[in-house]
């Protein structure tokens, strides 16, 4: 897989399209022959099931295990160290992770346990966990959600989880900006895999899931987090973090270069599911036959756009397939290319569909 590569995947089976997304990459032949130990990072911030839009799915730690172990690959652990004030093991329990540990005989490492060293990360002293510095190969599995403070929090900032607490602390007291991007400057991040199946809209706790059922692997944070921060509507500007790794060489944000490759297209069979947000915004959409990765760019863009021009809006967003063919006003999707005004791609990004509201 190359550096300016995103693979992306639809669908319900996520074991079965983590294992896909390995053997497209071909992540065996990236990891090579002489790698020891390799560490699986999910986003388990507290203890919470995955269906509550917070943590990273087990299933897609499953499918990874299943391809690693198939590949001849022993050494695995699941790494992960929750947020301050809470319990990892516990997070391990509810987030079925200790169940998975169990049945596959992969290792558990809670880095609230660790010890850590002082680190160098480019001109930050970071302290960092010392189990991931004894890595020889990271995945990286962060959700793709909102966060309070950072507006979204995907690869860049997952690597929270391996510095302890105390260092959790000191990161919110002088900003997150800089020492996220700073600390993945020394963290490994060979390959991700982000869970976008159904990450919280607005807050990196969960409580308001978005059903997407879409999974992405690549193997550059910066541009993972700056193709992540289109889906949801943010430019790279309102997330900080993003250009000052790029500046820090981490990888490249810019998305002219990226090469976005769909393993197969996104199907009305995941329909999504409404939460609270959702049936706020329900009555702005017209949705018949709607795609749940279409419908979710569309909640994106609708949950950020300007009250004013929700409010200017003088008649529905038409959305789905049972929109082909026909002709109306307002469309979002290739669905609705028969519209007098409407949003291409299939589908498109919340910052294409607010750019598109915002003009019309």
């Amino acid at each position: 897989m190359k550096k300016n590569e995103i693979l992306v995947i639809y669908g319900n089976d996520i074991e079965a399209m983590a294992h896909r997304l390995a053997q497209e990459a071909d992540l065996a032949a990236m990891i090579g022959k002489r790698v020891k130990k390799i560490g699986l990072k999910p986003n388990l911030v507290s203890a919470k099931p995955a269906s509550s839009g917070a943590t990273t799915h087990p299933q897609i730690a499953a499918g990874l295990i299943n391809y690693l172990k198939s590949e001849g690959f022993k050494d695995i652990a699941i790494i992960e160290g929750a947020w301050v004030g809470g319990s990892t093991q516990e997070a391990f329990n509810v987030c079925g992770y200790r169940k998975l540990a169990a049945e596959t005989g992969v290792s558990l490492i809670d880095t609230k346990q660790d010890k850590a060293k002082s680190c160098d990360c480019k001109g930050i002293k970071i302290d960092i966990c010392e189990s991931a510095l004894k890595l020889d190969f990271m995945i990286n599995l962060p959700v793709m959600k909102g966060h309070c403070q950072t507006k979204l929090t995907c690869a860049l900032k997952n690597g929270k989880g391996l510095i302890p607490d105390s260092e959790k602390r000191r990161f919110h007291t002088i900003g997150l900006t800089k020492p996220i991007a700073h600390l993945n400057t020394v963290i490994r991040n060979d390959f991700i895999i982000v869970d976008g199946i159904c990450g919280d809209l607005d807050y990196e706790e969960g409580g308001n899931p978005l059903y997407a059922y879409r999974m992405y692997a690549a193997c550059d944070p910066v541009l993972c987090d700056a193709w992540t921060a289109k889906l949801m509507g943010y430019s790279i500007d309102e997330i900080p973090y993003i250009g000052l790794a790029e500046k820090l060489g981490i990888g490249s944000a810019d998305l002219r270069y990226a090469k976005i490759k769909e393993l197969n297209k996104s199907s009305c069979d995941t329909a999504y599911q409404p939460s609270h947000k959702v049936k706020q915004l329900a009555p702005f959409i017209s949705e018949n036959n709607a795609c749940s990765a279409c419908y979710a760019s569309l909640i994106h863009a609708l949950s950020r756009l300007d009250k004013n021009i929700l409010n200017r809006l003088n008649e529905k967003i038409c959305i789905g397939q049972g929109f082909k063919g026909k002709s109306g006003g307002f469309g979002t999707g290739q669905c609705c290319s028969g519209f007098k005004l409407f949003c291409p791609g299939c589908p498109p990004s919340g910052a294409d569909i607010m750019a598109f509201l915002s003009n019309s």
